[in-house]
């Protein structure tokens, strides 16, 4: 399988993932007045939307990124790959979860929820710690030479995000606030990490332009 017909397949995942994440905001009749109150109580609805379509919209650049540093795919690549897509697919389930659990302000749903959303995160990266392993241990599947030094740097980035959701579901245990800002840090750092890995990508590209 060529690698233009494995991104096709991803983009068109994240495409559609991407559009789903905005069904949950139903239509609704509205007494007159009531307005105020409906944006109110919709509030974690638009802030796990935006929570979620950052993640989500993170990943794909991530993913695109990535996949420059891909010359070419074998089988074992396209399953991680596929096994990648699976992880953020899930994305969309842990938002509604997370929204539902918010809105009726039940802690232990609350509890269950950002559970639950942790582990749709830590298998995201846990999905990509897993292919940035494999590539490494296959250089004949790589574009770029010389950025050793520079991808060493980064090689552990996946590891790090898995421990902040591991530590956003431990913390559930003792603060739910707590564990909801490192579920918002861990997201923040996945995009860190995409910014850090586009960077080494970069100067692979201008190696390969001017060797």
């Amino acid at each position: 399988m060529s690698k233009d017909r494995v991104n096709a397949l991803s983009d068109g995942v994240f495409a559609i993932l991407l559009t789903i994440l905005i069904l949950d905001f139903q239509p609704t009749t509205l007494a007159p007045g009531t307005i105020s109150h409906l944006i109110s109580r919709q509030a974690p609805l638009f802030a796990m939307y935006d929570l979620s379509y950052f993640y989500v919209g993170t990943s794909w650049l991530f993913h695109h990124d990535y996949f420059q540093y891909v010359r070419k795919t074998n089988r074992t690549l396209n399953l991680l790959n596929l096994l990648v897509l699976f992880t953020v697919t899930l994305v969309n389930y842990a938002m509604v979860l997370l929204i539902e659990a918010l809105t009726n302000g039940d802690p232990g749903d609350i509890q269950v929820a950002f559970i639950v959303y942790d582990a749709v995160a830590l298998g995201i990266s846990l999905s990509f710690l897993i292919l940035y392993r494999y590539l490494e241990r296959h250089p004949s599947l790589q574009s770029f030479t010389g950025i050793e030094a520079h991808y060493s740097r980064i090689r552990m980035d996946p590891a790090r995000s898995v421990t902040i959701y591991l530590l956003s579901a431990i913390a559930t245990c003792v603060s739910n606030l707590l564990a909801g800002i490192l579920l918002v840090a861990g997201v923040l750092f996945h995009f860190i990490a995409y910014l850090r890995f586009s960077k080494v990508i970069h100067l692979g590209t201008q190696k390969k332009d001017h060797p």
